[in-house]
C-alpha cells in the first residue's frame, strides 16, 4: 500500500490538513506511554517512512530527524506510569494523544489515528486499524513517538541500572521479569500490570 496515496485520499475528500496520532508504550511494565502528532505537508515524501516498529534502532533515529524537519507541526504527550495506574492504560494512551493534538503549533482539519478515537477533541476523527502501516502521517507520528520513547528509557536505565531498561525498554521480555523478581518494582514499574506484582514466575531465576 502507498502509505501517501492513503493521505491523499483524505485531503480530496476536503481535510488539507492532516495530524497523524500514534503511540508508544502500551504494553511495557514500566515507563510513560508517549503518543505523537504529526502534521506532514502534502508534498513530503519522506524515504523509508513506514511503522517504527518494523524499523531498525538507527534508521529511526534518522526519520526521527527526518519528520522533525520535515512535519510542518509535531506535538508530544506523555502520560506517566503513575497516571497509568490511577486511570488504566487506555485512557492513558488516549490522555497522551489529547495532549500530543493540544501541543501542535497549528489545527487539523482532521485526525488520523491508530485504531481509535479520542474523547473530548472537536476535530473530525479517523480510526484506521494498522494505521501506522497504512498512513504517512500516522506512520511519522509512530516514529516520533517511539523515538522519544526510547530516549527517555534510557535516562531510566542510567536511574534504575539494575533493570537494564536500554535493553528492553521496558517490555515484558524474559530477562526483565527476572530483574523484577531479583529487585522488586523500581518507581517506574506500572504497580496495576499484573505481572509486576506477581512473585510467582514460570521460569526459574538462572
Amino acid at each position: 500500500m502507498d502509505i501517501y496515496r492513503h493521505d491523499d485520499s483524505f485531503r480530496e475528500e476536503g481535510f488539507s490538513v492532516l495530524a497523524g496520532i500514534d503511540e508508544a508504550g502500551r504494553g511495557p511494565l514500566a515507563g510513560p506511554v508517549v503518543a505523537a502528532a504529526v502534521i506532514l505537508p502534502p508534498q513530503i515524501r519522506i524515504k523509508g517512512l513506514r511503522d517504527s516498529k518494523k524499523v531498525p534502532e538507527k534508521e529511526r533515529a534518522h526519520l526521527f530527524w527526518e519528520v522533525l524537519v520535515s512535519a510542518s507541526a509535531v506535538g508530544v504527550g506523555v502520560v506517566d506510569n503513575l497516571e497509568i495506574d490511577r486511570i488504566n492504560i487506555l485512557m492513558a494512551t488516549k490522555s497522551a494523544m489529547k495532549q500530543a493534538v493540544a501541543d501542535l503549533a497549528r489545527s487539523p482539519d482532521a485526525l488520523l489515528i491508530d485504531a481509535m478515537t479520542i474523547p473530548g477533541i472537536a476535530f473530525r476523527q479517523f480510526p484506521i486499524i494498522k494505521g501506522d502501516a497504512k498512513s504517512a502521517s500516522v506512520a511519522a507520528a509512530s516514529i516520533i513517538a517511539k523515538y522519544l520513547r526510547d530516549r527517555l528509557m534510557l535516562h531510566y536505565d542510567s536511574l534504575y541500572p539494575d533493570y537494564n531498561f536500554k535493553k528492553h525498554k521496558g517490555y515484558c521480555t524474559q530477562e526483565h521479569m527476572k530483574k523484577i523478581a531479583l529487585f522488586g518494582p523500581c518507581p517506574i514499574h506500572r504497580k496495576s500490570f499484573r505481572q509486576v506484582m506477581t512473585s510467582e514466575l514460570p521460569f526459574a531465576l538462572s
